[in-house]
């Protein structure tokens, strides 16, 4: 997509965008004119998104979001680009397993924590010493449904999600008045990540949501564009559900 307005004068960093709910918070924050820098771990899928996005006005880092190699370089990247970074998206995750926690391999349940949770934490707090500290800002964690509930056989990531929704809590408290933190709850997005829980099934997998469809990446894009707006600026420590109705089927029937 190409740009075409007001420069806002805002700068974004978002982790995992090349693609999913990632690229559809960088497309919401370009159409309104801020400039953003997108990492990912594929460098191929992340310059293709760059073009897309507008080379004009966004750049890529590739490199896994637990790396903090790859934490310094993403904020020097686009400290040395755009000279500030006024808004963080935590979008970066992961779900490698499928199955009951009470079998869990623990490694894998550390390799959760280390991308969704810590690396989240790591990249905060390497935007708040580069900018936000000075300077002011929002950070958007993006959490999940799963991270409210129980959540069968994706435990660990259930898990990780209700984590980051504390992280959201605690760097809220500490990080203001200057920069407000909040957290977005999504049900399921129509991404690549999210397939394997509505693929073959979608009109099975819609019917349990009042609003009669899944989710797609532009209504989570428009939540994290509100988050960081002006009109949001009495808003931090909250977690916003973007779940199409979801949870309204759990009243009485």
């Amino acid at each position: 997509m190409a740009y075409e307005g007001t420069d806002s004068g805002k700068v974004a960093l978002i982790t995992g965008a090349s693609r999913g709910i990632g690229y559809g918070i960088a497309e919401a924050l370009v159409a309104r004119g801020d400039r953003v820098c997108i990492t990912g771990r594929n460098e191929d899928a992340l310059k293709e998104a760059v073009e897309r996005l507008g080379a004009d006005r966004v750049i890529g880092v590739a490199g896994k979001a637990h790396d903090e190699d790859h934490q310094v370089v993403a904020v020097e990247r686009t400290m040395e680009a755009f000279g500030r970074i006024d808004f963080l998206i935590n979008n970066a995750g992961t779900n490698p397993v499928f199955g009951p926690i009470a079998d869990l391999d623990l490694n894998v349940a550390r390799k959760v924590f280390e991308t969704n949770v810590i690396s989240a934490l790591g990249f905060a707090q390497r935007t708040w010493h580069a900018w936000q500290k000075d300077n002011g800002g929002a950070i958007v964690n993006i959490a999940s449904i799963a991270g409210v509930s129980a959540s069968p056989f994706i435990g660990a990531y259930g898990m990780s999600k209700a984590a980051m929704i504390n992280l959201t809590l605690q760097l809220a408290h500490e990080m203001a008045p200057g920069v407000r933190v909040n957290a977005i709850a999504p049900a399921v997005v129509k991404t690549k990540f999210a397939q394997g829980l509505y693929e073959g099934r979608e009109a099975e997998a819609a019917a349990a949501y009042p609003l009669g469809r899944l989710g797609v990446p532009t209504d989570i894009g428009g939540a994290a564009a509100f988050l960081t707006s002006a009109q949001a600026g009495w808003i931090t420590g909250q977690t916003l559900v973007v779940d199409g109705g979801m949870f309204l089927n759990a009243g009485v029937h």
